[in-house]
């Protein structure tokens, strides 16, 4: 499974930015996604999982009500919309996959199995 990230860039505190992670080389619709972050000096922490059908969602504290996790089945994409950002969201963000029959969500970094390449989101004060 391959997966890249794009979307990312430059943007002021209160703005929003809409990353996209592109997958292939799998049943895409048997795979649950998440999006982490690292920042720099810090571990890496999920902000963002959907679950394969996408019904089931789940976002870190820091991000709940500003983020939405979202997927397309049928174009094999997975999309993390953005708002209020804050400068504090700044960091590498990072789209990963996990074989899942079950239709449920994780939230550990180890539960996933490919990531992508990183896409690099810099608000500014």
């Amino acid at each position: 499974v391959q997966l890249v990230e794009s979307g990312g860039g430059l943007v002021q505190a209160g703005g929003s930015l809409r990353l996209s992670c592109a997958a292939s080389g799998g049943s895409f619709s048997t795979y649950a996604m998440a999006w982490f972050r690292q920042a720099p000096g810090k571990e890496r922490e999920q902000v963002a999982a959907i679950s394969r059908s996408g019904i089931f969602t789940r976002y870190a504290d820091s991000v709940k009500d500003r983020f939405t996790i979202s997927r397309e089945n049928a174009k094999n994409m997975v999309y993390l919309q953005m708002n209020s950002l804050k400068p504090e969201d700044t960091a590498d963000y990072y789209c990963a996959s996990r074989s899942d029959w079950r239709d449920s969500v994780a939230r550990a970094r180890t539960d996933y199995d490919y990531w992508g390449q990183g896409t690099l989101v810099t608000v500014s004060s």
